[in-house]
């Protein structure tokens, strides 16, 4: 069985250097699994790999739509197991590197989706309805019928909330029983590595530190563009760009706003160490226990007893 490697973690937690080293060290291209790098222009608010950091190891699945495409989890997992084989025929290793719980899961329990795009008068009357009512009562929509789902989900997150309703309007299903009996048989054998923080303190600070790098290296006016050509509105339910909405209507200072981008980070980061908690097979590094180096050599180590098996 063809072999992927898996690199998970929070925001902030080191999760693209560490991949970087690894796949140089062991012949490999990255896959990213993040849900907001694969838009174009979204490249400081998402903390977008730069060529310089790429350091040379090619990456996919990085701007590959506008901001105003749909894009949905059926799309990336057609394009990730295309890229995998692809890599895996040019006798490489894939990593799979994001942060994005869903598009890892699925793409490592082989779920089955179909292709086909939502129902477009369901998916109008949804948003109609979000307009009129808010988003918030659109989430209430899912309370009854999908809990896990209403619980997940951030309230403004218009997208997922009415992918969640079209899905229990299609089968009957909730998102997680729907996932759950689409998955197939393992089509590949993986590996997962995941980064976190004995002290989550220590990960907190990484996060705030990079808000105001993101800042000083001109978030703003990033945001600025995106929100002026962004239709549907994506840009705005991410996290790093939706907080900025607020201040360019002059209705929150830079510095709340600013302080709500972290604090909504923050808040993000705890619900990833969730998800990927849940996966018992992901052998985890504390970033704040170790550095760098000590973490790249452990993990090089089960690479190499991976690989021979």
């Amino acid at each position: 069985m063809d072999k992927i490697v898996v690199i998970v973690g929070p925001t902030a937690s080191g999760k693209t250097a560490l991949s970087v080293e690894l796949a140089k060290l062991f012949n490999g291209e990255i896959i990213s699994a993040d849900s907001m790098q694969i838009y174009r222009g979204m490249d400081i608010g998402t903390a977008k790999v730069t060529e310089e950091e790429k350091q040379g190891v090619v990456h996919h699945l990085i701007d590959i739509v506008d901001p105003s495409e749909e894009f949905s989890l059926a799309d990336y997992l057609e394009l990730a197991k295309k890229t995998a084989k692809d890599i895996i025929s040019r006798g490489k290793i894939p990593f799979i590197v994001g942060g994005t719980g869903l598009y890892v899961s699925s793409f490592t329990d082989n779920i089955k989706l179909s292709p086909s795009k939502a129902d477009p008068e369901y998916r109008e009357f949804l948003n109609e309805y979000a307009k009129k009512n808010g988003t918030f009562a659109l989430k209430q929509l899912l309370r009854p019928i999908d809990p896990e789902s209403y619980e997940k989900l951030y309230d403004n997150d218009v997208k997922r909330i009415s992918r969640a309703l079209e899905i229990y309007r299609d089968s009957g299903k909730t998102v997680e029983e729907f996932n759950r009996e689409s998955k197939q048989d393992p089509e590949y054998e993986f590996l997962k590595f995941g980064l976190c923080c004995e002290d989550r303190e220590f990960l907190y600070s990484r996060i705030n530190k990079r808000v105001d790098i993101m800042i000083e290296q001109g978030l703003l006016s990033e945001a600025k563009k995106i929100f002026e050509s962004d239709r549907s509105g994506t840009a705005r339910q991410a996290i790093g760009y939706r907080q900025l909405d607020g201040y360019f209507e002059g209705s929150m200072s830079l510095e709340d706003a600013v302080e709500s981008i972290k604090q909504e980070s923050r808040r993000y980061a705890k619900r990833q160490l969730t998800w990927f908690k849940r996966d018992k097979n992901i052998i985890w590094h504390n970033i704040d226990i170790k550095n760098s180096k000590e973490i790249l050599n452990s993990c090089s180590k089960h690479m190499e007893k991976f690989l021979k098996v």
